[in-house]
């Protein structure tokens, strides 16, 4: 059997079962061209067409007869058609999300670390432990696991502080990330050696505004007045600019003392 089996979406795309997808090259000709034909009679504006794995050798042929790719994972690949000439095809995924954890215990210490791996010519320093979510992971889930992943320090969520947003980051894609306080339960630290070299809890403000977290936070007006107290505290310090062309932005030592002493 060589028929592509297909359903209608909402927005009068045509997306094809995958399990419908022939892995032998000739079927999924037979089948692609005949589909064609149909949708082109019944107003159809874009088909979506995955291609599992074992099926990869029909997409040269899908290519053929213009499909382009969406995205893809491991498992498959995802490519359409405007078959309605500029017809809109909604992007896949635009962004990055990531979390950092502000842990701050009794004595008013707050936990940081310094990473094992660093962009070129970046010298050591510290930051907020923290990462990247993982697929259907809720915020204050991946702050509480990438704090303990890389401390071994189990917390408990309480709000989120800050978050900023930036555009150019990896492949391209923007970054959001956003930063979280978090309540110790317990104080003894287990480093993660494959990402972490040291973690540190710090009280001192002249030892945290020395960090160099790779993560700054945008201002709005509510926060210039507060950067003005952190500039007359520390007049040697730099706070509170950034390279990034969006301007103004608070650094990790910004929000740390914020949460410490704001």
């Amino acid at each position: 059997m060589s028929d592509l089996v297909w359903s209608v979406n909402p927005f009068g795309g045509a997306v094809i079962d995958p399990n419908s997808v022939p892995s032998l090259v000739s079927e999924f000709e037979t089948g692609l061209m005949n589909a064609i034909q149909t949708w082109r009679t019944k107003d159809i504006k874009v088909a979506w067409l995955e291609i599992p794995k074992l099926a990869f050798k029909a997409i040269p042929r899908a290519s053929e007869e213009g499909f382009l790719f969406h995205h893809a994972t491991e498992e498959y690949a995802m490519m359409t058609l405007q078959v309605e000439e500029n017809a809109f095809v909604p992007p896949y995924a635009t962004h990055y999300i990531g979390i950092g954890g502000v842990v701050i215990n009794r004595d008013n210490e707050i936990l940081v670390v310094s990473e094992r791996y660093r962009a070129s010519g970046r010298g050591p320093g510290y930051k907020l432990p923290g990462g990247a979510l993982q697929p259907g992971e809720h915020l204050a889930e991946a702050a509480v696991r990438e704090v303990f992943e890389e401390t071994g320090i189990s917390t408990t969520f309480q709000a989120l502080t800050f978050f900023r947003h930036w555009h150019g980051y990896r492949y391209g894609k923007s970054d959001i990330y956003f930063v979280a306080r978090l309540s110790p339960l317990d104080n003894e630290i287990t480093m993660q050696e494959e990402e972490i070299v040291e973690c540190v809890e710090a009280c001192n403000p002249d030892v945290i505004m020395h960090t160099n977290s790779t993560y700054p936070s945008p201002v709005n007006e509510l926060n210039l007045n507060y950067i003005k107290h952190l500039k007359s505290r520390w007049p040697k310090t730099e706070i509170g600019y950034s390279g990034h062309e969006y301007g103004l932005v608070t650094t990790f030592a910004a929000v740390a003392m914020y949460l410490l002493f704001g």
